[in-house]
């Protein structure tokens, strides 16, 4: 139902996690019978995971030790290849300094440290050290570095290539650069694809029908983004999956194939991963549950990738808490 908001403009109702509850039916069923494994295919083979749980591709988050103990477990950690990790060879020590800072500077000083350019060749190390711990590996790269930096995770055996920005489409348009053939990379590329992130159900549709195995849903939902008071835009993470997934069956109609939808964020809670996968979610990724872990990089602290953007930083470094 749409909602006038004022002459000329209308609006539809969304609904977050808070918003929406599960109802009950008539029958119940013994926890015992229940499979929750995740798994798609990609020319012929079949990724299979024991939890529908990915780790966000976050620096406080995600780090290779961290990626062999979530596979282990039955889950998927996605490391960011454009962070910490891949600056610095000594990247545990540039952790440590970032756990130290106040959090009046934290932002800056954190700036500062990103300012260090990524190294190709620290992509091929990292993926790799995770193929050693015998575990699938995940990663991602932003839209406009993923052609300059693709072939360096190959070479490492990466498994799953994940396109990651704040928002992505399948028609970016711009008068200054090239922008990234979505539609022929996805195509030839030669491991599987997730894209995102989206909220709509046309961002969706169109990202599916690039071919991608799956696409990321939620824009600026996590706790510590603030894309969403910093640029207004988002939709509300239960509208924003049932959207998508609405999405899902219309490519699937279209071309046989089922791209998967992955609630992206805004999830802190049990009953939140259940509300994301009753809304139509085949699996979640989650940042700030992880991030309080022992396991985790970022020594109890967790922050977003676009913390310290240099010309727009959105979001914070927030306590995770252990």
């Amino acid at each position: 139902m749409e909602i006038e908001v004022g002459r000329g403009k209308t609006a539809r109702r969304g609904y977050g996690f808070d918003d929406v509850t599960i109802v009950p039916s008539r029958r119940t069923r013994d926890p015992r019978d229940i499979d929750i494994t995740w798994e798609f295919s990609f020319r012929g083979k079949t990724f299979s995971f024991e939890l529908p749980v990915l780790a966000s591709a976050m620096d406080g988050v995600v780090d290779p030790a961290f990626a062999i103990a979530m596979g282990t477990l039955g889950g998927l950690a996605v490391m960011n290849l454009e962070g910490i990790q891949t600056r610095y060879e000594d990247a545990a020590a540039k952790l440590d300094e970032i756990a130290t800072f106040s959090a009046e500077e934290a932002t800056g000083r954190m700036q500062e440290i990103y300012k260090e350019p990524v190294r190709p060749e620290l992509i091929t190390e990292r993926i790799k050290e995770v193929k050693a711990g015998g575990v699938l590996t995940a990663a991602s790269l932003t839209p406009q570095n993923v052609e300059r930096y693709a072939q360096y995770a190959l070479d490492g055996g990466i498994d799953v290539l994940i396109v990651q920005g704040t928002v992505i489409s399948a028609e970016h348009k711009s008068s200054y650069d090239e922008p990234l053939d979505l539609n022929a990379f996805v195509r030839d590329v030669q491991v599987p694809v997730i894209l995102g992130g989206c909220c709509s159900y046309q961002g969706a549709l169109h990202l599916m029908r690039t071919g991608a195995v799956g696409v990321l849903v939620g824009v600026g939902p996590g706790h510590a983004c603030t894309s969403r008071r910093v640029l207004g835009i988002g939709v509300p993470q239960a509208t924003a999956i049932a959207d998508a997934a609405a999405a899902r069956m219309r490519n699937l109609d279209e071309t046989g194939q089922y791209s998967h939808v992955i609630a992206d964020g805004g999830m802190r809670t049990g009953g939140d991963l259940a509300k994301a996968i009753v809304c139509g979610a085949d699996s979640v990724m989650i940042g700030s549950p992880l991030a309080s872990a022992e396991e985790a990089p970022g020594r109890g602290f967790h922050w977003g990738m676009a913390t310290f953007h240099p010309e727009l930083p959105r979001g914070t470094r927030v306590r995770a808490g252990r």
